[in-house]
C-alpha cells in the first residue's frame, strides 16, 4: 500500500505540472496582447482561451509604484485552479 500510495501523489504532481505549463502561456499569451497595443495599453478583463484557460491582465503607469519608463504590465494566468504571473515593465 506504501508504494502504491506515493505512486498515485506522484501522478497527481505530474498532472498538476501540466496545469502550471498552461497557466504560465495563458498569463504569456496576456502580455501578447498588450505588446500589440503597447502605445496605449489597458487592463484586460478575465479571457478565456480556446482550452479552457484564462488570462487577466493590469496595465499600471509610470509613477508611484511603478518604476518603469512607461508601463508596468501583470498577466496572472489561469488553468485547472493553477496561477502563473507573468511582470513586465517598458
Amino acid at each position: 500500500f506504501g508504494i502504491s500510495a506515493i505512486l498515485i501523489s506522484q501522478i497527481k504532481m505530474l498532472g498538476e505540472i501540466g496545469h502550471s505549463f498552461v497557466a504560465f502561456y495563458a498569463a504569456d499569451s496576456g502580455i501578447e496582447e498588450i505588446l500589440l497595443n503597447r502605445d496605449s495599453p489597458l487592463n484586460i478583463d478575465e479571457t478565456t482561451l480556446a482550452n479552457g484557460a484564462t488570462y487577466e491582465v493590469f496595465v499600471t503607469p509610470a509613477g508611484g509604484d511603478c518604476l518603469a519608463d512607461y508601463y508596468c504590465i501583470k498577466s496572472i494566468g489561469e488553468y485547472q485552479k493553477t496561477k502563473r504571473a507573468i511582470e513586465i515593465n517598458y
